[in-house]
């Protein structure tokens, strides 16, 4: 029988209890003895702000008739719900390595660092520690993999910029690491030439670099980088065919990792990151943000489906940090007009990114500029928004009070917005506590304002015991 959407959400609802689960005695009494999961999916919609949920909830209803997996979860009575306390060990604002850091190496440590404390010293990753206790270790992500989520649960550098450092520290210490980043792999793009996917498949590891190749893989370790950096915009992805076959989906790649770790006997720990939600946050990109979370949606509506009948698996949903608090306004006489503005969202057909890159390619003036948008975007922008968004590409001065909004990005938001009747605060990180949501056996550890270097205590005490 086949079952739909919801269905399936609540098979794996009803498997996953939102607290441990207890056996009982041979005197028929119980005893606290927990079930620990045998494998936690932990999932990370990076930059995901409170109000992306919703919003999300809204376009899905909107542009495919159904609503989100993740926003029917928080209805659900066998959901733990709560709150992650976000900040960095010097700044109320964190920035994705320290919250990486805090979660795998469980302390807080400045902004810039992969478990890498205040005093330069290494801290033990999560994923040396499961190392070292045969605990498989899979991660799976839409950035370049040696981007700082990721990074973060298996590496340690002072710098998260020096990617070419990280390149090589997964091997051996995850087993599974899948997304972009081939750039700082290649010997040819490398600054010391060295050839790290090499290294990789000298130590067992199948080397993947596109879609074809990762579907035919086999069941070995398995290194992917699909992109020389992070994966594309799925806006972007969703209209061009070249890019559907040759980078897989995330939801593609977490199912292949996550269909490994559940065959085998061992337990595992796999981090699946949606990263572009958080760039799309910081160009101030609605139709980029709106896509990407609903694939990342879409990858937890198929976790949830892969271990709905199961009771050994822990899933957890959260977010490192918000970012520029995307919102949708009221408009009109009795905000009667916001529909209507919200459903052009549909009508966006490309990143800004994307938009703005191919217009650096082909300049012209500000008619040109304004067709140019109706093609991509579905509306025209004003003479005046046209000029302040083209003044502000060419590096001119504009009249914006908000320093946080007098650039590019907030240019363009702004124009979207004002068709969209959608707006931001900036282009920066934000302090607010982001979403956590987690079903399976130990959720009730993620109940209630949960600080992020508490993470790692968790998720070992879980795992190990």
């Amino acid at each position: 029988m086949k079952l739909n959407r919801r269905q399936l959400l609540q098979a794996s609802l009803t498997a996953g209890a939102g607290s441990l689960f207890f056996s009982q005695s041979s005197k028929g009494q119980s005893e606290p003895k927990p079930v620990r999961p045998k494998g936690i999916v932990f999932m990370v919609s990076d930059g995901m702000s409170q109000g992306v949920l919703p919003l999300t909830e809204a376009f899905s209803q909107q542009i495919r008739g159904t609503g989100t997996a993740w926003w029917q979860l928080l209805q659900e009575p066998n959901a733990v719900l709560g709150l992650m306390d976000t900040p960095s060990s010097n700044s109320l604002v964190t920035d994705s390595a320290a919250a990486s850091t805090s979660w795998s190496a469980g302390k807080r440590v400045p902004n810039g660092q992969i478990c890498v404390d205040e005093k330069g010293a290494n801290l033990e990753s999560i994923g040396e520690t499961l190392e070292k206790e045969k605990v498989r270790l899979g991660l799976v992500t839409t950035a370049r993999v040696t981007h700082a989520t990721p990074a973060g649960f298996a590496t340690n550098s002072p710098n998260r910029d020096d990617e070419d450092f990280i390149a090589p520290q997964f091997i051996n210490r995850a087993e599974i690491v899948l997304g972009g980043g081939s750039a700082h792999f290649d010997p040819k793009r490398r600054r010391d030439k060295k050839d790290i996917f090499g290294e990789y498949r000298k130590a067992g590891y199948e080397v993947l670099g596109n879609r074809d190749e990762f579907l035919k893989a086999g069941n070995g370790k398995l290194l992917g980088t699909f992109w020389k950096g992070h994966l594309p915009y799925t806006i972007d992805q969703k209209h061009s065919k070249s890019l559907q076959k040759t980078v897989p989906t995330l939801a593609e790649m977490t199912t292949v990792a996550l269909e490994r770790f559940l065959q085998g006997d061992q337990p595992f720990l796999l981090q699946v990151e949606g990263a572009r939600i958080d760039h799309a946050a910081h160009a101030n990109d609605i139709g980029g943000i709106l896509h990407d979370q609903l694939a990342f949606d879409d990858t937890v509506a198929k976790v949830l489906a892969m271990v709905g009948d199961r009771d050994d698996i822990l899933v957890v949903m959260t977010s490192d940090h918000g970012n520029s608090n995307p919102s949708l306004n009221g408009v009109g006489a009795r905000y009667a007009q916001t529909n209507k503005h919200f459903a052009r969202i549909a009508g966006l057909k490309s990143s800004h990114e994307k938009l703005i890159s191919k217009w650096k390619k082909n300049q012209g003036g500000l008619q040109k500029w304004q067709a140019f948008v109706m093609e991509n975007y579905g509306f025209k922008p004003s003479a005046e928004e046209a000029e302040a968004v083209l003044d502000s590409i060419a590096g001119k001065e504009i009249v914006e009070w908000s320093h946080q909004l007098d650039n590019p990005q907030g240019l363009m938001g702004q124009m979207v917005g004002n068709y969209t009747s959608t707006g931001w605060t900036g282009i920066s990180h934000t302090a607010d506590p982001t979403q956590l949501t987690s079903v399976g056996p130990g959720a009730s550890e993620f109940a209630g304002l949960v600080r992020n270097d508490s993470v790692r205590e968790k998720l070992l005490n879980l795992l190990l015991g």
